[in-house]
């Protein structure tokens, strides 16, 4: 997914230019003060260091400030891919910065574009649609003004929300709790969890009271419940029951046979993208594979490719959202944030169960 966000820092400017991200093209560019020449991020160029490096928004820019451009990447030539894209994120900068989302009219105009083309593009470039660009936007700038203003009403008009009537309706779902909960840190908040041994190691069930809300797998009971503390810092942990139990062994026995299924509530938290990731994920069979460039395509998003494995690696709640069915496009394992072993092990008791 290409953002503006992505690529706001400097830090996350330089880091782009060293793995020479080709996501970044169109985005910004970057000068060298001992050459005088500017450069996409993805240029082959030998790379320069850190001191010596400028970042700039646009071409124009680079161009304005005595910077001449290189002739191997040649930046000053724009191709109609990197045009777009560079439409694409002005458009998102536009989102950003404006405290009144702009309509979807006013920003194709912008781009030069007809409505239908506009959203069609923004949609393959970003993952979703403008309008829930927007929304996501406007939720996480409500997440980090709930840490920092004095009061959640504050931080409900920071975030550009006109009441709070409207900012409860479209954060509720992506927080888990109410806002002031969630400004304290989870405070007030019962999560009730177990730690249990599994064919995997140990494993942690969490619940809110809007259903299973983590699923870890790990090797250390200590490590794993200091994880789930760091999640919701204030949060009252209580240790299951045996109501709660119950529902612990349940996703136990879906883990172990994923081909029976699970009817457990969840409370699955995440952005608008990662959760369209996240359903497509839970639509792929047990037993099957299929590589990050898959998902992007049937979200309808094929040039989202680095954004799906990046929600992948968000994902929470293993197995339930079977992120250990995701590889290369050569059928090579690629990461899993508990461990190649706990994946390799997830698909072989997958492909076995489905042979017999």
């Amino acid at each position: 997914m290409v953002t503006v966000s992505r690529f706001a820092t400097e830090e996350s400017r330089w880091q782009a230019l060293l793995a020479r991200d080709q996501h970044a093209k169109g985005v910004f560019v970057y000068a060298v003060r001992t050459t005088g020449i500017y450069c996409h991020p993805g240029c082959a160029s030998r790379l320069p260091k850190r001191e010596n490096t400028l970042f700039f928004d646009t071409v124009t820019e680079a161009v304005q400030a005595g910077y001449r451009p290189c002739k191997r990447c040649k930046p000053d030539t724009v191709s109609s891919q990197t045009r777009v894209q560079e439409l694409i994120t002005q458009a998102c900068r536009q989102i950003d910065e404006s405290e009144t989302p702009p309509t979807l009219a006013s920003l194709a105009a912008q781009a030069g574009l007809s409505q239908w083309h506009f959203q069609r593009v923004f949609k393959t470039a970003v993952g979703m649609t403008p309008k829930q660009y927007a929304k996501a936007r406007q939720v996480e700038r409500f997440r980090n003004s709930l840490k920092e203003s004095e009061s959640v009403t504050n931080a409900i008009y920071e975030a550009g929300f006109g009441s709070s009537s409207r900012a409860y309706e479209n954060t509720r779902e992506r927080l888990a709790m109410s806002p002031s909960q969630y400004r304290k840190g989870s405070s007030g908040v019962t999560i009730h969890y177990a730690i249990t041994p599994c064919f995997l190691g140990l494993i942690t069930v969490a619940a809110t009271d809007k259903g299973i809300c983590a699923i870890e797998f790990g090797d250390d009971p200590a490590t794993l419940l200091t994880q789930l503390q760091d999640r919701f810092p204030k949060a009252l942990l209580s240790e299951a029951d045996k109501t709660f139990s119950e529902r612990v062994q349940q996703v136990i026995a879906f883990i172990e046979t994923p081909s029976k299924g699970i009817e457990l509530p969840l409370d699955i938290q995440g952005t608008a993208f990662q959760e369209k990731v996240w359903q497509t994920l839970r639509e792929v069979p047990p037993g099957s594979t299929v590589s990050y460039t898959d998902i992007a395509q049937r979200i309808g998003s094929p040039k989202a490719v680095r954004a799906v494995a990046q929600a992948c690696a968000a994902n929470k709640l293993a197995v339930i959202v079977p992120c250990h069915r995701v590889v290369r496009s050569d059928g090579a394992f690629s990461g899993y944030r508990w461990g190649i072993e706990r994946k390799r092990e997830l698909l072989k008791r997958e492909k076995d169960s489905s042979k017999s």
